[in-house]
């Protein structure tokens, strides 16, 4: 099971991808960005449905309808009984009350010209070469499912007000089928889908993200960046080792620089785009990543605790072959700076074993600078003195950083001298 919630999907990531028209589109979003996919093929399927829309994004771009006339065409669909009047044809134009013929004229009004719409002014003009042949499939299942509606014919029919008895009678008979056939459920299944790829591809093509590689060894990102952050800096990342151990004083964007990598990694394993000019990344089966530190109330447990716990299930993960990609921000803060250093190194050192995962891991311990081998690589986020007060640039750089900005800050604001 993913741990994924630090990545805030539904807070922070679904508005980068968000322009939905309703709420069933909306949830298909949620479902996409809460669940990886489970191989490259799968990624690069979707990589290429995604791809698809945009080809088609001329036609698509205006991709709009009336909200209230999907919503009750659905709910007429799907939750209002509709007699297959065929089989009472006289009862129902002798005794319908004037009432219940309204009723129907109106909803099918809606029907018709809202599925005309769908039909005339965007699916029949797609470039289904543009699409890879399981998808334009399930395009076709749309189109077919439009086509048994006649819209032509019945949208003339609707513009001119003469939607009568037998046109009612055949609609209801046609509707009938479609429920015995379970082809109604199916086709809004099929469209909110679209929706929702249409609705992603729109977040990429805003955004200027682009989709990235998969190779077999190692994480290469070029000009990345956190895309939720005004004017960001942007870096490139470059690491074969499976271990990564991050250094750098408070404030000079551990945690972004944390966060950004796992949001192109799992981006990748979406299917979708990334916050990078480049990027050629590994595939993982398994996401951990744990940046904003906290105590499980809940559950009772303390922060370190929490963090014990969360690793424990990591190398679970990893020793049962699993391919994981973890993150940990200040791993075992939570406990005394001597046990942290203690057992930090037992971690960092026995995850390097796990050469088919990924472990990014930041720090304020200065003594792990020793532990080092072949599988692990240290990085830091500069921080620059100028006149004496840190300057931060958020440029990430190889190696170890010894500037102390506590002490400085300390120091700054006048406390060596009112505690002395």
């Amino acid at each position: 099971m993913n741990n994924i919630r630090d990545l805030n999907i539904e807070k922070e990531i679904l508005p980068l991808f968000d322009y939905s028209l309703n709420m069933f589109t909306k949830k298909k979003i949620i479902q996409i960005l809460e669940t990886p996919l489970p191989s490259t093929k799968d990624i690069k399927k979707r990589q290429n449905i995604l791809k698809g829309f945009e080809a088609n994004h001329k036609i698509l771009n205006d991709y709009s309808y009336t909200v209230l006339y999907l919503n009750e065409v659905h709910f007429f669909l799907n939750d209002e009984k509709i007699e297959d009047l065929s089989q009472n044809k006289l009862k129902y134009r002798l005794f319908a009350s004037k009432q219940e013929k309204v009723r129907y004229i109106s909803r099918f009004n809606q029907l018709i010209l809202f599925f005309h719409r769908l039909q005339s002014k965007y699916f029949s003009r797609l470039d289904l070469n543009q699409f890879p042949d399981e998808y334009s499939s399930a395009i076709k299942r749309i189109l077919k499912f439009l086509s048994n509606f006649e819209l032509n014919k019945y949208e003339n029919i609707v513009r001119e007000h003469r939607l009568r008895d037998k046109h009612i009678i055949e609609l209801t008979e046609i509707i009938n089928e479609l429920k015995k056939k379970d082809l109604i459920s199916s086709f809004w299944e099929d469209l909110f889908l679209f929706e929702a790829y249409l609705s992603i591809n729109l977040g990429i093509a805003k955004n200027y993200f682009v989709f990235p590689n998969f190779i077999e060894k190692g994480i290469k990102l070029i000009e990345f960046y956190h895309p939720l952050i005004d004017r960001p800096v942007k870096n490139d990342f470059e690491t074969n080792s499976n271990v990564v151990v991050l250094n750098g004083p408070n404030m000079s964007g551990k945690s972004t620089f944390l966060k950004a990598v796992g949001l192109c990694m799992y981006f990748g394993h979406l299917g979708f785009a990334i916050s990078a000019s480049r990027g050629d990344i590994p595939f993982c089966d398994n996401f951990s990543i744990e940046i904003n530190r906290r105590d499980d109330i809940l559950n009772g447990y303390s922060h370190f605790m929490t963090e014990v716990l969360n690793l424990k299930n990591v190398v679970k993960n990893a020793s049962d072959g699993k391919k994981c990609f973890a993150v940990f921000d200040e791993l075992f803060s939570g406990t005394n700076v001597e046990d942290a250093f203690e057992i930090c190194k037992t971690t960092i050192n026995g995850l390097s074993k796990y050469d088919s995962s990924y472990f990014l891991i930041s720090t304020h311990i200065q003594e792990l600078k020793s532990v080092c081998n072949q599988d692990i690589s240290n990085y830091y986020i500069d921080c620059e003195l100028i006149k004496d007060r840190p300057t931060f640039t958020y440029k990430l750089k190889k190696g170890w950083s010894d500037i102390k900005v506590g002490r400085i800050l300390f120091d700054k604001e006048g406390l060596n001298k009112m505690l002395d």
